[in-house]
């Protein structure tokens, strides 16, 4: 089994409100590192790397705010992700908010292009697309646009951090869990053609099916996959400690099937889990929940 490396991400630049720079932390309090080791996974914890404060700098350019700092920190992700990848491990990434995937996600992509000469696959599982741009998006938040990046859109100071730009194609990623998407937001996911299986399919083919499809989706002639797991996804009622909480979303078991049918699929490179607000949370539940997805996607046994 591959070793895992933990690779902290104290970002809190890219949406309104404060908080995820202590996401790495309450998930370390819920004991990440030593449950991954149980598995039987070797595990070494890299540590946080540096992310400024929003106190100590402007935002600068409203439509992107403090998208500098940002792509700094990205760009120390992709150099830390890579060489982690390089060394054979997987890494899971704690974040901190969504728009560290910028450089994790281009981290596996630039692995994947190197070692097998193929894509990545991407699972970006979130209640929302994260595809807006600094000309759609209504609030200049970052963490609405690192998917759009991915694809190759703007913001450029993201879409152009690593060797393989654009990082992902849309025939190898899916999104998992939309249910909350700005008016304009929906036509740049539609155009995209992205595959798209918001709550809405979950309900109706079940949990079981979607994941399905999806690990067939990214998995396709593609050298692993990426999940990139907003805490968001969640209903509030089991994970509360959110920054952009929405009702309706997927419940505890079927956030765990999905992550154990990816542990199934052994295609597994490299895992992001971000969103986690302690500030909003409740006796630290959301950190616990996903330290136990963590687990179920690395390959946690119910028997």
């Amino acid at each position: 089994m591959k070793p895992i490396h933990l690779i902290g991400v104290p970002l809190d630049l890219g949406g309104n409100r404060r908080g995820v720079d202590m996401g790495p932390s309450a998930l370390r309090i819920a004991g990440i590192g030593a449950r991954i080791g149980a598995l039987g996974r070797r595990i070494v914890d890299k540590g946080n790397l540096h992310a400024p404060m929003p106190e100590l700098h402007e935002p600068r350019d409203e439509r992107k705010r403090y998208i500098g700092e940002i792509a700094g920190v990205c760009r120390e992700l992709y150099d830390s992700a890579i060489a982690s990848l390089g060394e054979g491990a997987v890494p899971v990434v704690l974040g901190g908010d969504h728009s560290l995937a910028a450089g994790s996600v281009a981290a596996s992509a630039a692995w994947c292009r190197r070692a097998s000469n193929t894509p990545v696959g991407l699972i970006w599982v979130d209640a929302h697309g994260d595809m807006n741009t600094p000309s759609t998006s209504p609030s200049g938040n970052v963490h609405g646009m690192p998917l759009a990046a991915l694809l190759g859109h703007e913001p450029a100071e993201l879409s152009g951090l690593g060797a393989v730009v654009p990082a992902v194609t849309p025939a190898h990623t899916v999104l998992i869990g939309v249910r909350n998407l700005d008016e304009i937001e929906k036509v740049a996911v539609r155009d995209s053609h992205v595959h798209v299986f918001t709550m809405k399919d979950v309900d109706r083919q079940g949990i079981a099916e979607v994941v399905e499809q999806a690990v067939a989706i990214a998995g396709r002639d593609t050298g692993g996959i990426h999940v990139s797991f907003d805490m968001d996804v969640c209903d509030p009622s089991i994970a509360p400690g959110v920054g952009t909480p929405v009702k309706g979303g997927l419940d505890y078991r079927e956030a765990h099937l999905l992550m154990e049918m990816v542990a199934d699929s052994g295609r597994l490179c490299a895992l992001d889990l971000v969103e986690v607000n302690p500030t909003l949370d409740v006796r630290n539940a959301t950190a616990q929940l996903g330290t136990e997805l963590a687990l179920s996607a690395l390959g946690m046994r119910i028997l």
